[in-house]
């Protein structure tokens, strides 16, 4: 017997429309690898009406004193915070997430993350007013951008979209925002809840594919282009931006080296690094990933760690005992096995490389060691639960191997020794530096890369300036 699926629907303009000729595509749970609800497959037509609605909005809250912009961030927190259970049930249908998990790591930082931007409205800087040649007075304005089209995807699809509207309604722009085509249910839900707080046309959701965020970037309207995804996704973006100079901003892949020194808590740098390189399926551009580890102490930590994923679960989303559940798409269980399928001889598979069960898209926590600078699996992304070690003789040897990628988004040092760990955060090429522990995240502090990890800033009020554009203004004092 057949279950009628739900069906999503694009928010435009302060309304919810299917896509203009009908199209749409299935979504997956992929906790059980079944579909449960169909999406807009979106086209021009759609994204034009987008667009125009946003542009019609843009005068009005642009115009609005930041105060009034405030207002209504702090309401969509509120909100986001009195409908938790509903945006917890579409986000763990997304994406299988464990439900308790979901709960306590998700929902608190982006009600924090909305209303940190809600007060950023209100304290925008720039350098004072003041005569820099004879007779005439400058000053800065501080300005929001206009429309922008934002690309969120699918490893966090509540929290990413957070980061991006969130900072772009507040500096006074409008957005029209695509979720990932395999994980749009709680970015419509989003959409629900702010529509019934800010004026229609400010913010709206188009679902779709990868040829909707195309149009997206393309399209003549937007004067910003933001997007979190995989390099390949943010230079696409990047060449279709520049052909009428669109601003860009890319929050793209992650090999995270994690450095760890002999002097380190072995136990206590295990527990850490597992529970950052197996979170959300590793799923995580800055998840712990690629462990550099001195030789003297190689063979005990690799031990250690091999047996804490061995005691790590993976499951379903209902599992109080699970830290992660499955990975997102068949796609992405391919490329993760693939990987491991893939590994070169000299490589050992301490713990997991395998699938978990024939239901979903479950991978086993992984830990491989024997590897070489210029293997595969360590100068590419995986995006999933599995942990690399490799081993190194100094420090000038660890740096060299963990600025040896294409990446540089997060890094990690694990040492009792602070002038070593004041050393290796200015040597390392890297956006972010943990010492002794890694992923923690605070609204206050900016989240970006290097490289081919892109540019731009997420969070901060580094992240909120990202939004804004400068203009100078000077005045005669003789008029």
């Amino acid at each position: 017997m057949s279950t009628e699926l739900r069906r999503l629907r694009n928010y435009i303009d302060g309304e919810f429309r299917d896509a203009a000729d009908g199209r749409t595509t299935e979504v997956v749970n992929p906790a059980t690898g079944e579909a449960y609800a169909t999406a807009p497959l979106s086209g021009q037509a759609d994204v034009d009406a987008a667009m125009a609605a946003a542009a019609a909005a843009f005068p009005a809250w642009r115009d609005l004193v930041p105060a009034e912009r405030q207002k209504a961030l702090l309401k969509i927190a509120d909100a986001f915070e009195e409908r938790a259970e509903e945006l917890i049930a579409a986000e763990v249908e997304n994406t299988g997430k464990p439900i308790g998990l979901t709960r306590s790591e998700e929902i608190p930082p982006m009600v924090d993350q909305i209303r940190f931007f809600a007060g950023a409205a209100r304290m925008l800087e720039g350098r004072s007013a003041g005569e820099y040649m004879e007779g005439l007075t400058s000053m800065i304005r501080r300005e929001p951008i206009g429309v922008c089209a934002q690309v969120a995807p699918w490893n966090y699809p509540m929290m990413m979209a957070v980061w991006k509207f969130a900072p772009a309604l507040a500096a006074g722009n409008t957005v029209v925002l695509k979720p990932s085509d395999t994980t749009p249910a709680s970015t419509v839900l989003m959409a629900d809840i702010i529509g019934s707080i800010v004026p229609k046309g400010v913010f709206n959701v188009v679902c779709g594919d990868r040829d909707t965020g195309r149009l997206m970037v393309e399209h003549e309207t937007p004067a910003m282009a933001s997007i979190t995804g995989s390099v390949r996704a943010g230079m696409s973006v990047a060449e279709s931006a520049s052909k009428d100079l669109k601003r860009v901003h890319l929050e793209l892949g992650g090999k995270a080296p994690v450095v760890v020194f002999e002097d380190t808590d072995i136990p206590k740098a295990v527990e850490g690094i597992s529970e950052a390189g197996y979170f959300n399926a590793g799923q995580d551009c800055t998840a712990a990933t690629r462990v550099l580890v001195h030789e003297s102490i190689h063979d005990e930590f690799v031990s250690a760690l091999a047996k804490a994923a061995s005691e790590i679960k993976t499951g379903q989303p209902d599992d109080e005992d699970v830290l992660y559940g499955p990975l997102n798409n068949p796609n992405q269980l391919k490329q993760v096995s693939g990987f491991i399928e893939r590994l070169p001889a000299h490589a050992k598979v301490e713990a997991g490389g395998h699938r978990v069960g024939d239901k979903g898209y479950f991978y086993a926590p992984t830990v491989v060691s024997g590897l070489k600078q210029d293997d595969e699996i360590i100068q590419k992304e995986v995006f999933g639960p599995v942990i690399t070690v490799q081993s190194f003789r100094d420090e000038d040897q660890a740096v060299e191997w963990a600025n040896g990628v294409e990446y540089a988004l997060a890094s990690s040092v694990w040492t009792k020794d602070h002038g070593r760990a004041m050393r290796m955060s200015k040597r390392l090429d890297f956006g972010c530096v943990w010492i002794n522990t890694h992923i923690p995240l605070v609204a206050e502090m900016p989240h970006g890369g290097f490289k081919k990890s892109g540019y731009g800033k997420d969070l901060s009020g580094y992240g909120f300036e990202d939004y804004t554009r400068i203009k100078h203004v000077m005045t005669s004092l003789d008029a």
